[in-house]
Protein backbone atom coordinates (compact mmCIF):
# COMPACT_ATOMS: atom_id res chain seq x y z
CA UNK A 1 0.00 0.00 0.00
CA UNK A 2 3.36 2.45 0.38
CA UNK A 3 3.26 2.84 -3.35
CA UNK A 4 -0.27 4.37 -3.25
CA UNK A 5 -1.63 7.71 -3.10
CA UNK A 6 -2.93 7.13 0.61
CA UNK A 7 -0.44 8.65 3.29
CA UNK A 8 -1.69 11.63 5.16
CA UNK A 9 1.24 11.97 7.18
CA UNK A 10 5.34 11.72 7.09
CA UNK A 11 5.07 8.29 7.90
CA UNK A 12 4.14 5.01 6.40
CA UNK A 13 -0.01 4.24 5.70
CA UNK A 14 -2.15 3.86 8.06
CA UNK A 15 -1.18 7.34 10.55
CA UNK A 16 -3.65 9.64 11.46
CA UNK A 17 -4.36 12.90 9.15
CA UNK A 18 -2.29 15.96 9.47
CA UNK A 19 -4.42 19.04 8.51
CA UNK A 20 -2.26 21.77 6.54
CA UNK A 21 -2.53 23.77 3.50
CA UNK A 22 0.46 22.48 1.64
CA UNK A 23 0.39 18.58 2.61
CA UNK A 24 0.38 16.93 -0.62
CA UNK A 25 1.32 13.20 -1.59
CA UNK A 26 2.33 13.01 -5.24
CA UNK A 27 4.75 10.92 -7.73
CA UNK A 28 6.71 12.45 -10.10
CA UNK A 29 8.77 10.52 -12.93
CA UNK A 30 11.02 11.96 -14.98
CA UNK A 31 13.32 10.55 -18.31
CA UNK A 32 16.32 11.54 -20.52
CA UNK A 33 18.77 9.91 -22.71
CA UNK A 34 21.48 7.85 -21.38
CA UNK A 35 24.09 9.33 -23.71
CA UNK A 36 23.76 12.83 -24.24
CA UNK A 37 21.39 16.10 -23.54
CA UNK A 38 18.16 15.70 -25.53
CA UNK A 39 14.80 15.94 -24.64
CA UNK A 40 13.84 15.36 -21.21
CA UNK A 41 10.18 14.13 -20.02
CA UNK A 42 8.08 14.03 -17.16
CA UNK A 43 4.54 13.40 -14.99
CA UNK A 44 3.31 14.57 -11.91
CA UNK A 45 0.64 12.92 -10.01
CA UNK A 46 -0.08 14.79 -6.52
CA UNK A 47 -2.92 14.11 -4.33
CA UNK A 48 -3.77 17.31 -2.16
CA UNK A 49 -6.35 16.11 1.21
CA UNK A 50 -7.46 19.99 1.80
CA UNK A 51 -8.20 20.44 -1.37
CA UNK A 52 -10.40 17.76 -1.83
CA UNK A 53 -8.16 17.54 -5.40
CA UNK A 54 -5.57 15.76 -7.19
CA UNK A 55 -3.25 17.04 -10.32
CA UNK A 56 -0.88 15.94 -12.51
CA UNK A 57 1.69 18.03 -14.37
CA UNK A 58 3.39 16.82 -17.69
CA UNK A 59 6.24 18.47 -18.78
CA UNK A 60 9.27 18.62 -20.10
CA UNK A 61 11.52 20.00 -23.12
CA UNK A 62 11.48 18.47 -26.17
CA UNK A 63 13.17 19.79 -29.40
CA UNK A 64 14.62 22.67 -27.66
CA UNK A 65 10.94 24.19 -26.38
CA UNK A 66 9.87 23.99 -22.96
CA UNK A 67 6.48 22.79 -22.49
CA UNK A 68 4.27 22.36 -19.71
CA UNK A 69 -0.01 21.28 -18.91
CA UNK A 70 -1.72 20.82 -15.90
CA UNK A 71 -4.96 18.64 -15.46
CA UNK A 72 -6.94 17.97 -12.28
CA UNK A 73 -9.81 16.61 -10.87
CA UNK A 74 -11.65 16.85 -7.64
CA UNK A 75 -12.07 13.95 -4.87
CA UNK A 76 -15.49 13.02 -5.63
CA UNK A 77 -15.34 10.05 -3.35
CA UNK A 78 -12.01 9.02 -4.57
CA UNK A 79 -9.04 10.57 -2.94
CA UNK A 80 -6.43 7.67 -3.95
CA UNK A 81 -6.64 6.72 -7.57
CA UNK A 82 -3.65 8.13 -9.94
CA UNK A 83 -5.66 9.26 -12.69
CA UNK A 84 -7.22 12.71 -13.42
CA UNK A 85 -8.84 11.60 -17.08
CA UNK A 86 -6.09 13.35 -19.27
CA UNK A 87 -3.11 11.53 -17.20
CA UNK A 88 -3.00 8.38 -14.95
CA UNK A 89 -0.11 6.15 -12.96
CA UNK A 90 -0.51 2.75 -12.91
CA UNK A 91 2.04 0.81 -10.26
CA UNK A 92 1.97 -2.82 -12.02
CA UNK A 93 4.35 -4.39 -9.92
CA UNK A 94 5.30 -2.45 -6.88
CA UNK A 95 8.89 -1.19 -6.68
CA UNK A 96 9.55 -2.83 -9.97
CA UNK A 97 7.26 -1.84 -12.93
CA UNK A 98 4.99 1.49 -13.02
CA UNK A 99 3.34 2.49 -16.30
CA UNK A 100 2.73 6.33 -16.75
CA UNK A 101 0.18 7.52 -19.16
CA UNK A 102 -1.01 11.31 -20.77
CA UNK A 103 -3.38 11.41 -23.57
CA UNK A 104 -2.10 13.26 -26.66
CA UNK A 105 -5.43 14.82 -27.81
CA UNK A 106 -5.64 16.46 -23.70
CA UNK A 107 -2.03 16.85 -23.17
CA UNK A 108 0.28 19.29 -25.16
CA UNK A 109 2.86 16.38 -24.11
CA UNK A 110 1.38 13.19 -24.41
CA UNK A 111 2.84 9.83 -23.01
CA UNK A 112 2.83 6.12 -22.98
CA UNK A 113 5.95 5.21 -20.82
CA UNK A 114 6.83 2.18 -18.77
CA UNK A 115 9.53 2.69 -16.22
CA UNK A 116 11.30 -0.67 -14.76
CA UNK A 117 13.47 -0.36 -12.08
CA UNK A 118 17.19 -0.65 -12.00
CA UNK A 119 17.94 -0.56 -8.53
CA UNK A 120 16.54 -1.12 -4.93
CA UNK A 121 14.36 2.12 -3.63
CA UNK A 122 15.82 4.55 -1.53
CA UNK A 123 13.66 5.98 1.32
CA UNK A 124 15.26 9.08 3.04
CA UNK A 125 14.43 10.55 6.48
CA UNK A 126 11.82 12.39 7.44
CA UNK A 127 12.97 16.29 7.42
CA UNK A 128 11.55 19.03 8.73
CA UNK A 129 12.06 23.02 8.66
CA UNK A 130 10.33 25.53 10.34
CA UNK A 131 10.10 29.45 10.29
CA UNK A 132 9.35 30.66 13.55
CA UNK A 133 6.20 28.33 14.84
CA UNK A 134 5.27 27.93 10.66
CA UNK A 135 5.75 24.23 9.30
CA UNK A 136 7.58 24.75 6.48
CA UNK A 137 8.32 20.88 5.57
CA UNK A 138 7.82 18.27 7.10
CA UNK A 139 8.03 15.25 4.82
CA UNK A 140 9.17 11.80 4.02
CA UNK A 141 10.65 10.82 0.62
CA UNK A 142 11.89 7.69 -1.45
CA UNK A 143 13.58 7.18 -5.10
CA UNK A 144 14.75 4.70 -7.18
CA UNK A 145 15.96 4.59 -10.49
CA UNK A 146 15.18 3.03 -13.63
CA UNK A 147 14.87 2.64 -17.52
CA UNK A 148 11.85 4.02 -19.97
CA UNK A 149 10.49 2.65 -22.33
CA UNK A 150 7.52 3.57 -24.84
CA UNK A 151 6.50 6.79 -26.70
CA UNK A 152 6.12 10.55 -25.95
CA UNK A 153 3.98 12.38 -28.62
CA UNK A 154 4.08 16.95 -29.14
CA UNK A 155 2.10 18.12 -31.98
CA UNK A 156 0.90 15.07 -33.23
CA UNK A 157 4.35 13.53 -33.73
CA UNK A 158 5.55 10.33 -32.02
CA UNK A 159 8.72 9.95 -30.44
CA UNK A 160 10.24 6.57 -29.36
CA UNK A 161 12.09 5.81 -25.95
CA UNK A 162 14.24 2.85 -25.60
CA UNK A 163 15.77 2.27 -22.38
CA UNK A 164 16.18 5.98 -21.06
CA UNK A 165 17.53 6.24 -17.82
CA UNK A 166 15.52 8.29 -15.35
CA UNK A 167 14.36 8.68 -11.63
CA UNK A 168 10.95 8.68 -9.67
CA UNK A 169 10.18 9.84 -6.64
CA UNK A 170 6.98 8.99 -4.39
CA UNK A 171 6.89 11.58 -1.28
CA UNK A 172 4.40 12.95 0.88
CA UNK A 173 3.87 15.97 4.01
CA UNK A 174 4.32 19.36 3.95
CA UNK A 175 5.93 20.97 1.34
CA UNK A 176 5.19 24.68 1.10
CA UNK A 177 7.51 25.17 -1.92
CA UNK A 178 8.11 29.09 -2.16
CA UNK A 179 9.02 29.48 1.19
CA UNK A 180 12.35 26.64 1.35
CA UNK A 181 15.38 28.77 0.61
CA UNK A 182 17.26 26.24 -1.14
CA UNK A 183 16.96 22.80 -2.28
CA UNK A 184 19.18 20.35 -4.36
CA UNK A 185 17.66 17.64 -5.81
CA UNK A 186 20.38 15.48 -7.62
CA UNK A 187 20.15 12.44 -9.41
CA UNK A 188 22.92 11.18 -11.78
CA UNK A 189 22.71 7.90 -13.73
CA UNK A 190 25.62 5.97 -14.08
CA UNK A 191 25.70 2.83 -16.33
CA UNK A 192 26.31 0.71 -12.76
CA UNK A 193 24.10 2.88 -10.83
CA UNK A 194 23.33 6.28 -9.24
CA UNK A 195 23.79 8.79 -7.00
CA UNK A 196 20.79 10.75 -5.43
CA UNK A 197 20.81 13.85 -3.23
CA UNK A 198 18.42 15.92 -1.31
CA UNK A 199 19.93 18.68 0.15
CA UNK A 200 18.09 21.70 1.55
CA UNK A 201 20.17 25.23 2.76
CA UNK A 202 19.15 28.59 4.55
CA UNK A 203 19.44 31.59 3.06
CA UNK A 204 22.63 32.22 4.66
CA UNK A 205 23.84 28.83 2.64
CA UNK A 206 23.57 27.01 6.60
CA UNK A 207 22.45 23.08 6.11
CA UNK A 208 18.90 22.00 7.13
CA UNK A 209 19.36 18.35 5.87
CA UNK A 210 20.79 16.04 3.79
CA UNK A 211 20.06 12.42 2.33
CA UNK A 212 20.56 10.59 -0.11
CA UNK A 213 22.45 7.25 -1.29
CA UNK A 214 24.99 5.22 -4.01
CA UNK A 215 22.43 2.16 -5.35
CA UNK A 216 23.92 -0.25 -7.52
CA UNK A 217 22.45 -2.04 -10.33
CA UNK A 218 23.46 -5.49 -9.39
CA UNK A 219 20.93 -5.38 -6.77
CA UNK A 220 22.94 -4.51 -3.66
CA UNK A 221 21.20 -2.37 -0.63
CA UNK A 222 21.41 1.57 -1.08
CA UNK A 223 24.73 2.69 0.62
CA UNK A 224 23.25 6.13 2.35
CA UNK A 225 24.81 9.81 1.64
CA UNK A 226 26.76 10.98 4.97
CA UNK A 227 27.93 14.03 3.84
CA UNK A 228 27.27 16.52 0.76
CA UNK A 229 29.36 19.23 -1.47
CA UNK A 230 28.22 21.57 -4.28
CA UNK A 231 30.08 24.11 -5.90
CA UNK A 232 28.02 25.42 -9.03
CA UNK A 233 27.77 28.33 -11.29
CA UNK A 234 25.04 29.54 -13.76
CA UNK A 235 26.15 30.07 -17.23
CA UNK A 236 24.60 32.12 -20.07
CA UNK A 237 23.85 31.84 -23.63
CA UNK A 238 27.84 32.36 -24.45
CA UNK A 239 28.66 29.60 -21.56
CA UNK A 240 29.92 32.34 -19.13
CA UNK A 241 28.99 32.92 -15.53
CA UNK A 242 25.33 34.05 -15.25
CA UNK A 243 23.89 36.32 -12.51
CA UNK A 244 20.28 34.49 -11.80
CA UNK A 245 18.76 38.03 -10.69
CA UNK A 246 15.43 38.32 -9.87
CA UNK A 247 13.87 35.46 -12.18
CA UNK A 248 16.72 33.79 -13.94
CA UNK A 249 16.66 36.03 -17.13
CA UNK A 250 19.79 35.16 -18.17
CA UNK A 251 20.56 31.74 -17.28
CA UNK A 252 20.77 29.05 -19.99
CA UNK A 253 23.01 26.76 -18.25
CA UNK A 254 24.53 25.16 -15.52
CA UNK A 255 27.98 23.88 -14.53
CA UNK A 256 29.95 22.33 -11.62
CA UNK A 257 31.17 19.55 -9.12
CA UNK A 258 29.32 17.78 -6.01
CA UNK A 259 30.72 15.24 -3.71
CA UNK A 260 29.11 12.13 -2.37
CA UNK A 261 30.31 11.11 0.68
CA UNK A 262 29.02 7.46 1.29
CA UNK A 263 28.72 5.52 5.01
CA UNK A 264 31.05 2.77 3.21
CA UNK A 265 33.71 5.59 3.44
CA UNK A 266 33.67 5.91 -0.27
CA UNK A 267 34.00 9.53 -1.97
CA UNK A 268 32.60 10.41 -5.13
CA UNK A 269 32.75 13.44 -7.07
CA UNK A 270 30.96 14.64 -10.16
CA UNK A 271 31.84 17.28 -12.68
CA UNK A 272 28.81 18.42 -14.41
CA UNK A 273 27.88 20.39 -17.53
CA UNK A 274 24.41 20.93 -18.78
CA UNK A 275 21.21 22.85 -19.68
CA UNK A 276 18.53 24.35 -17.77
CA UNK A 277 16.19 22.91 -19.51
CA UNK A 278 13.07 23.15 -16.82
CA UNK A 279 12.72 26.51 -15.08
CA UNK A 280 10.28 26.68 -12.60
CA UNK A 281 9.69 30.62 -13.01
CA UNK A 282 7.21 32.22 -11.96
CA UNK A 283 6.18 30.12 -9.15
CA UNK A 284 9.41 29.73 -7.73
CA UNK A 285 13.22 30.11 -8.88
CA UNK A 286 15.25 28.00 -10.62
CA UNK A 287 14.37 24.46 -11.73
CA UNK A 288 15.63 21.47 -13.04
CA UNK A 289 18.88 21.62 -15.53
CA UNK A 290 20.01 18.32 -17.89
CA UNK A 291 23.56 17.68 -17.43
CA UNK A 292 26.12 15.77 -18.64
CA UNK A 293 28.94 13.93 -15.89
CA UNK A 294 32.12 12.63 -15.48
CA UNK A 295 32.89 10.87 -12.06
CA UNK A 296 36.86 11.28 -10.10
CA UNK A 297 37.30 7.49 -11.14
CA UNK A 298 36.26 7.80 -15.04
CA UNK A 299 32.38 7.03 -15.15
CA UNK A 300 30.38 8.94 -17.63
CA UNK A 301 26.25 9.20 -17.54
CA UNK A 302 23.75 11.71 -17.59
CA UNK A 303 22.17 13.41 -14.72
CA UNK A 304 19.34 15.90 -13.86
CA UNK A 305 20.27 18.50 -11.17
CA UNK A 306 17.13 20.56 -9.43
CA UNK A 307 18.52 23.73 -8.23
CA UNK A 308 15.46 26.15 -6.83
CA UNK A 309 14.42 27.82 -3.84
CA UNK A 310 13.22 31.62 -3.04
CA UNK A 311 16.75 33.16 -2.06
CA UNK A 312 19.76 32.20 -1.27
CA UNK A 313 23.22 34.12 -0.98
CA UNK A 314 24.90 31.66 -3.53
CA UNK A 315 22.40 31.07 -6.09
CA UNK A 316 19.62 33.51 -6.03
CA UNK A 317 21.26 36.16 -4.28
CA UNK A 318 18.80 38.89 -5.98
CA UNK A 319 15.15 37.63 -5.58
CA UNK A 320 12.49 38.93 -3.25
CA UNK A 321 11.71 36.11 -0.79
CA UNK A 322 7.66 35.66 -0.51
CA UNK A 323 7.39 36.37 3.18
CA UNK A 324 9.22 35.02 6.31
CA UNK A 325 11.78 32.44 5.39
CA UNK A 326 13.41 29.65 7.76
CA UNK A 327 16.36 30.85 9.61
Amino acid sequence: MDEHLVHQVPEPFPSVETHHPHWRESYFFIAHRPDTLGDVVILTMATYPQRATMDSLQMGRVGGVPIIGHHARPFDGDPHTADVGAARVEITRPYEEIRIWADPAQCELGMDLTFRARTKPYGLRRGTMRAGHELIWDQSHMFQSGTYSGTYTVGGAAHEVRDWWGQRDHSWGIRDHGRCPLWLWFQVQLPDGFLGAWHWEYANGARVYTDGCWAGTDGAEPVPLVDFAHDLEWLDEHGGPAVYGEHGETVTGLRGTATWTLADGRQITVDADGRFDRPYEPFQRGGLSQMLVRTDDGREGTAIFEVTGSHHRRYFPDTTPPGSLPA
